[in-house]
Order: structure tokens, then C-alpha cells, then sequence
């Protein structure tokens, strides 16, 4: 068993997210502490140019899994291709994103790995012993422990998008190495015939650095117009958000639901309207940097989480939240 660390870096269609930057951040800083190196593992179709663009952020070797069969992500092709790499090479420590295929991928992963996983990590460390120790939120994220998995081998961790820096990039270059992929069609038990994309899709929420989301108070799907409105305004980066009671009422996609059924969010700044802030909502987005929370009920739950308060009609006030922030960035 090395000392190695690796990351998954994570792509969707040609672009790499920006998790896999945070993970070669940390991975770098983790490598030291266990006196290996850093090393990432890309997969997808047609993806080489990617690894200049991982260059400079700290691994030292890129494992490049380039296949037709991993063009979309296959949970079964893309488990197969990691766990046959990390067998050869068994490397101490497996990092990936908590995203959406991330969550998907690496329970399997580490299933067929026999070992142990710490998911939704928001801080990863190693201890005097050598040993990773991730730092997990539990009860709603009103609890901060420590996991150490202390047989497991390799230690598995998947972070949360959005907690950690993404580092300067620097000048040094990494080795490419090409992985053959043994894997056939008739390998999966289901394949991807086609994606179709939503209209005017715009950044993942998990990524998103500033979220404005709308509850059962926003009353229709028409109204959340306005939202997106002052999402626009902050621009690049900004994203529309939803509670799951807007969701259930049809008033957004459910791919925007944020809480504990939904996507758990990191932002700089969470703008929430007229949300009145349960425990399952706050599961997902109370870990937030700022959150702003808008609502004419005093009494709301959302207030005891919130930086900043206003008890007003969200209908009067998001239009002048949006006109207030435009004025700021023009002035930039």
C-alpha cells in the first residue's frame, strides 16, 4: 500500500467542475502530510485537453481514461474503470465531489473496494497515526464529527462542493498516463440513449456561489420570475434555487430543490423568499456563508439561521433587492 493520494477529477461534457479543483487543493495538502504524491483520474470521451487544464494544481501524475463507453457517466462503467486502476496502483486515499454522480458513484465504488466511505465531507485532515479524518455535518448540520475509518484501505472521502479554496495554479507540469479501458457495451446493465437538456440550463447549485431560492411563498411558478431576475443580476455564478414545497406545488424543476431530498448547497450567499425554513430544508443550505432571508412571518425558523432578516412582502422587496445590486455592479 502507498502513501499516495488520488482525487477524481470530475467532467460533464467537456468542463471540469469546479470541486475537482477544491479536491486537487486539498489532495496536494494531504499528500504532504502522508509523504506521497498526488495523482488524479479523469474519465470520460475525447477529454486529453482537459489535463492542461488540471495542470499546475498540484498532481503530480493524471491517469486518463479515455473511452466511448465513459462518453455519458455509467455508475457501472465508470466503477469498473476506478476500481480497476486503484487495485494496480492501491493508493492510500480516494477523493471525490459530493455531486450528483459523485453520490452515485463512489458508495459503489467503495462496495466493490470493500472498504469504508465518509460522504458529504466539509474539512479532511490527517492525523499523527497517518490516517484521514474527514469532517462530517450530521443532524441537519447542527453537528460537526470527526470520521476515521481506520481498517478501511483505501480511506474514501467525497467533499462537498463549495467548502475549501480553489488554489493558485502553479507552473509544474504533470505525467500523462493512458489507461486502457476493459469494458464493452453489452458490460452495462443500462446505457444512456440520450440527454436532453433543460430550457435555458444554467450552472449546478452546487457550484453556484450565490443562490436565491423561493418557497411556498412565491405562490406560483410565474413569480419566480423575479427571482431569477436578481439571480441574473449578481450574474456569473448565480443561481435560482427552490424549497420543496415550491417544488411539490410545480412551481420549479425538482433538479432545483435544495434540502435534505434535494441538493445540499454551499454558496457564498443564500438568499432565501419566502421560505419559512424546516429542519429538511435547512439540512441543505445552512452551512452557507451568508444567508439572507426574506419573509413577512416574524416567527419563521428560517430567521433563527439567518445573518440578515427582513420581515416584509418578498414582492415588494426582491425588486428592490435586484435594482440595489445591479446599481452596485455597474459601479464596479
Amino acid at each position: 500500500m502507498s502513501n499516495n493520494v488520488w482525487i477524481i477529477a470530475e467532467q460533464k461534457e467537456g468542463k471540469l467542475k469546479k470541486v475537482s479543483f477544491e479536491l486537487l487543493g486539498i489532495g496536494k495538502k494531504l499528500a504532504e502530510k502522508t509523504g506521497g504524491s498526488l495523482s488524479a483520474l479523469l474519465l470520460g470521451q475525447q477529454i486529453d485537453k482537459l489535463t492542461e487544464k488540471l495542470d499546475g494544481y498540484g498532481a503530480s501524475k493524471i491517469f486518463v481514461c479515455d473511452s466511448e463507453i465513459l462518453a455519458n457517466y455509467s455508475n457501472e462503467g465508470y466503477t469498473k474503470a476506478i476500481v480497476d486502476l486503484v487495485k494496480a496502483h492501491n493508493p492510500a486515499i480516494l477523493l471525490g465531489g459530493a455531486t450528483a454522480s459523485g453520490r452515485d458513484l463512489f458508495p459503489r465504488v467503495a462496495a466493490r473496494l470493500e472498504t469504508g466511505l465518509a460522504s458529504d465531507c466539509v474539512g479532511l485532515e490527517i492525523n499523527n497515526e497517518g490516517l484521514l479524518v474527514a469532517e462530517r455535518p450530521l443532524f441537519a448540520g447542527k453537528v460537526l464529527v470527526d470520521t476515521l475509518i481506520p481498517e478501511a484501505r483505501p480511506q474514501m472521502a467525497c467533499l462537498r462542493p463549495n467548502v475549501l479554496p480553489v488554489p493558485e495554479r502553479g507552473s509544474e507540469k504533470a505525467e500523462i498516463e493512458k489507461v486502457a479501458v476493459e469494458l464493452q457495451p453489452q458490460d452495462l446493465k443500462a446505457t444512456i440513449k440520450e440527454m436532453v437538456k433543460t430550457a435555458g440550463e444554467k450552472i449546478d447549485l452546487t457550484e453556484a456561489s450565490v443562490i436565491v431560492s423561493g418557497g411556498r411563498g412565491m405562490a406560483s411558478k410565474e413569480n419566480f420570475k423575479i427571482l431569477e431576475e436578481l439571480a441574473a443580476a449578481f450574474g456569473e455564478g448565480a443561481a435560482v434555487g427552490a424549497s420543496r414545497s415550491a417544488v411539490d406545488s410545480d412551481f420549479a424543476p425538482h433538479d432545483t430543490q435544495v434540502g435534505q431530498t434535494g441538493k445540499v448547497v454551499n454558496p457564498n450567499l443564500y438568499i432565501a423568499c419566502g421560505i419559512s425554513g424546516s429542519i429538511q430544508h435547512l439540512a441543505g443550505m445552512r452551512t452557507s456563508k451568508y444567508i439572507v432571508a426574506i419573509n413577512k412571518d416574524p416567527e419563521a425558523p428560517i430567521f433563527q439561521v439567518a445573518d440578515y432578516g427582513i420581515v416584509d412582502d418578498l414582492f415588494k422587496i426582491v425588486p428592490l433587492f435586484t435594482e440595489e445590486v445591479k446599481k452596485l455592479k455597474a459601479q464596479d
